[in-house]
């Protein structure tokens, strides 16, 4: 049976989180003299869809504003969303609250999102790998249960997976949750992509379960670096706990604010990407030295070639840059291609025919 205070770090149980005056008055107006900032403005003026910002002034610590509006979208209670400077700082900041260093240990299922392991590796966490079954990318579900021990705190799943482009099987990962006691984290950063469904009505029925997702894909904003993860109350309230109090630009929320306002755009650009993908897939596929297109979910394809490095270079010296993942485990020979405009796959494909 789960119980987050069982796996939950010692010290991260009596952390007395960093707090400001802006915590305890909660009105916009009036004279702010408690957080040494320049009451004088700051050297440069930024207005955004007509509101002047307010640099020389921190932004709010839990985002308030961003977070109305994903309430909406996703269809949660702003208490069950965290946002981080990228999803990077959710994965270290689950790492901080669950791990103990030189201790616990983790599981990941390689090939996989890199991040999980220089995260690991950043906090001293022991990384345990049970790679996925071999051409098919299945989550190997009974090996990660068998493997898991009473030191393993985490268990990640990215799904649509990075680099294979794959697919999760929803049943896999119940299973995972009904089994560990441990966290499960499930990283969705390409979900927009996907043609199944989210994990998060699953919140509801799993109290261990952290889903992720981002702004930086679909959302086209990469740049501003604006994470999310969802998941408990309890939970969520730890990350707070946590995270430094200000870890999203004034500008950021601001930016990310406004581009939520635009998903009828979001999601056309959406079925372009995955128009694109078929497209690049089928056309890819043909080509002599293509062993294989393996199916994807995400906003990119992952393609098995005869010398990956050698297409790469290939590629590179067209000034086209993709991802040479022929070192990674279970993907020799592979490259992984991000879907780019119609002009920029047709300019790939182009490249690739030329490669001898």
């Amino acid at each position: 049976m789960f119980n987050l205070n069982n796996i939950l770090r010692e010290n991260i149980k009596k952390l007395v989180p960093y707090s400001s005056a802006r915590d305890e008055y909660k009105g916009t107006e009036g004279i702010f003299l408690d957080a040494n900032e320049n009451a004088f403005g700051s050297p440069v003026d930024m207005e955004v869809e007509g509101e002047e910002l307010k640099l020389n002034r921190y932004p709010d610590t839990l985002q308030i504003a961003v977070k109305e509006k994903l309430s909406k979208i996703k269809g949660l209670p702003i208490e069950n969303i965290f946002l981080g400077n990228g999803s990077d700082e959710a994965i270290d900041i689950i790492f901080r609250a669950f791990c103990n260093p030189g201790k616990d240990n983790v599981i990941v299922c390689p090939p996989t999102y890199g991040m999980y392991q220089v995260a690991a590796n950043i906090n001293d966490v022991e990384i345990i790998k049970v790679p996925l079954i071999a051409e098919t990318f299945e989550l190997n579900t009974d090996a990660v249960l068998k493997t898991a021990n009473v030191n393993t705190k985490l268990i990640f799943v990215c799904s649509p997976n990075n680099p294979t482009g794959t697919e999760v099987n929803l049943e896999s990962v119940k299973k995972l949750l009904e089994n560990f006691n441990g966290i499960v984290v499930v990283d969705e950063a390409y979900i927009n992509f996907a043609r199944y469904r989210t994990f998060i009505p699953e919140l509801l029925n799993y109290p261990n379960l952290v889903i992720l997702q981002t702004l930086s894909k679909a959302w086209g904003l990469a740049g501003l670096r604006v994470g999310m993860a969802f998941a408990s109350r309890d939970i969520i309230d730890i990350f707070n706990k946590i995270k430094p109090p200000y870890n999203i630009s004034l500008v950021s929320q601001k930016l990310a604010s406004g581009a939520l306002d635009n998903i009828t755009q979001v999601n056309d650009w959406t079925k372009q990407i995955v128009s694109g993908r078929e497209k690049l897939s089928t056309e890819i596929s043909k080509l002599p030295f293509v062993i294989k297109v393996y199916p994807s979910e995400a906003s990119f394809i992952l393609v098995k070639t005869t010398d990956g490095k050698s297409v790469y270079n290939h590629l590179v010296k067209n000034q086209i840059v993709t991802r040479d993942r022929s070192s990674v485990e279970l993907c020799e020979g592979c490259l992984r291609i991000t879907i780019g405009t119609p002009e920029e796959n047709m300019e790939v494909l182009k490249s690739l025919k030329e490669y001898k």
